[in-house]
Order: C-alpha cells, then sequence, then structure tokens
C-alpha cells in the first residue's frame, strides 16, 4: 500500500504532467477535499468547471457533476475516478418518462436540477443548482407552467419561496430523507444554543425547523458570517471538513450520522492516481445530446 504523502506526491507529478485540474465536491473524503485545486457545491463546480484552463479534468463527485463539465469543456477530457459513482436521485428521472410528462403539459417550463442525466438535461428548458433555483424559477414569466425534476422537496422549498404552482417529479435523495424532524429535535434539546442548518433537499418537515436551509455553499457563507459557535449541520457530513477548515474555533455536529452518501465515497486518492496514470474512465456524452443538455446548463449560467 502507497503510503498518504507518496500517494499526494505522484497525484501532483502526474497532474504537473497532464495539466489536470482536480474539481472536489464538499460531500467529498476529507483526504479528497484536501489535494482538490478546486473544493465547492454544484453551481460552483460548473462553473469553475467552464473556466480552468486544463487539459484534463478530474471532477471528484458523481457522475451528473461530471457530465456538467463535459458540456462546458467540449475540448477536455474528464475523468470520473470512479466510474460507477452516480446519483440515486437523477436515477429516478429519465428523459422518455419526462417526454410524456412533457406532452401532458406541452405549455410547461422544464426547470431541471442539475442532479440529473445529460439526458434527462436534453428534455429540459433551463437547469438550476440548489443555491440559483429560487432566481431561475424566478425568472420564468408568471403565465408559464413550471415542471420541476428530479427532485420533489427541493422543487417543494422553492414552490414555497415563490409562490409559483409548479409540477413536481416524485424523485428525491434518499440520504437527505434520512434527516428527520426527531433528529433536529434532539440534537437541539442536547445543543440549545447552535444554530440548525439544512438543505433544501431536506424533507419539508426538517426545513421548517431549520434556522437557516440553503446549498452546501450557502451554509459555508452562513458559518462564515455568523457570530454564533455552534451549529447542527442538516446535509451530507462531507460538508463538516470544510467547516471545520474554514472555521476551526466553531463547533459543528452533524443532525445525524447516518447521512453519508456512498456514492460520494466512493473515490479514493488511489483511485485518482490511477485514473491520471491510465486517462480512464473517462466521460463520453453523445454529440446530439450534449448539443441539446448544453442549452438548459447554459441558460443557467447566464441568469448565475
Amino acid at each position: 500500500m502507497i503510503m498518504y504523502e507518496e500517494l499526494v506526491r505522484r497525484i501532483g507529478e502526474i497532474k504537473k504532467e497532464r495539466n489536470a485540474v482536480i474539481l472536489a465536491h464538499n460531500y467529498q473524503p476529507p483526504e479528497i477535499q484536501d489535494i482538490g485545486d478546486f473544493i465547492g457545491d454544484s453551481l460552483a463546480l460548473c462553473k469553475k468547471a467552464a473556466e480552468v484552463d486544463a487539459d484534463v479534468i478530474v471532477f471528484c463527485g458523481v457522475r451528473f457533476m461530471a457530465e456538467s463539465a463535459v458540456l462546458l469543456n467540449p475540448g477536455k477530457t474528464v475523468l470520473l475516478p470512479e466510474a460507477h459513482a452516480g446519483c440515486p436521485m437523477a436515477d429516478m428521472a429519465d428523459a422518455q418518462s419526462l417526454r410524456r410528462l412533457k406532452k401532458r403539459h406541452p405549455d410547461a417550463v422544464v426547470v431541471c436540477y442539475v442532479n440529473s442525466s445529460a439526458e434527462v438535461k436534453a428534455e429540459s428548458d433551463i437547469c438550476c443548482t440548489s443555491s440559483n433555483a429560487e432566481s431561475i424559477v424566478s425568472s420564468i414569466p408568471e403565465d408559464r407552467r413550471i415542471i420541476f425534476v428530479p427532485d420533489r422537496h427541493l422543487g417543494g422549498y422553492i414552490r414555497e419561496k415563490t409562490g409559483r404552482p409548479m409540477i413536481l417529479w416524485p424523485g428525491y435523495c434518499p440520504v437527505h430523507r434520512k434527516i428527520l424532524p426527531g433528529h433536529i429535535a434532539e440534537m437541539r434539546k442536547a445543543f440549545p444554543e447552535a444554530k440548525v442548518l439544512v438543505h433544501p433537499e431536506c424533507r419539508e418537515e426538517v426545513v421548517r425547523l431549520a434556522d437557516f436551509t440553503g446549498s452546501t455553499g450557502g451554509i459555508l457563507t452562513y458559518v462564515s458570517q455568523s457570530n454564533a459557535s455552534s451549529f447542527i449541520i442538516g446535509t451530507e457530513t462531507g460538508i463538516i471538513h470544510s467547516l471545520k477548515k474554514e472555521n476551526p474555533a466553531k463547533f459543528f455536529i452533524p443532525a445525524t450520522s447516518d447521512a453519508v452518501c456512498g456514492d460520494m465515497k466512493m473515490i479514493s486518492l488511489e483511485k485518482i492516481l490511477h485514473s491520471l496514470q491510465s486517462m480512464k474512465p473517462v466521460v463520453r456524452i453523445g454529440d446530439r445530446t450534449a448539443e441539446d443538455a448544453l442549452k438548459p446548463v447554459s441558460r443557467m449560467l447566464d441568469i448565475g
């Protein structure tokens, strides 16, 4: 087994040789976040993927994120070090079913959460992330009906925030569904001074109990600007590593230790090294699908 320091050294050397950049999501294991050139939520990484001056993008996240990098960088090689790192929520929506729904509501605008496959994006009008969903939905003319796919919890949260009626796809994040109102109540009792911060993919009953609801990037910003010293974190536990690094004097408690995404934890330093050495697995999207899927992603980035 290669020692940690040696792995990091080898990754750094071959990364330089390949002119590669490592993008890591906030839910990645700590050692992956620590070697990432850029760490962030889906929106931040989408933007960074479009801006990076590199020949190779190593995406440490799950497949839909790497696909977004492919869409925004047609001339670059995008590697996903673990080919099986997927998203159960994204798998709950498929292009064929979405086409059927669109036929029943031909006047509707399809707002597609980025946690979706390229094929589903290709059937959509505009994408959003958890951090910009409210502004994206608010930008749609009020006389247009909205289909929101695939997360019913994020869609319901944005529907309440904007007052816009929406047809919600019945998908959800299994990890965020594990966070229950009872967990929040229990932690509030144990840590009465702590602020409760949750992700909008959580159940509506959990969101109602929070002091703040936002994306992982929003949670990081809230903590950095808050005078509070302790926080109960209602999202995937990987974010706590970033929170501790950026706020060493503050205290963080997971709402539940069960909020762990197995797919996000599939990537390892060894897999990153092997991926850079072999230049595999490469993430590819068919030309027609890529052309159609890029449009809603670009519209999202244009709005911001």
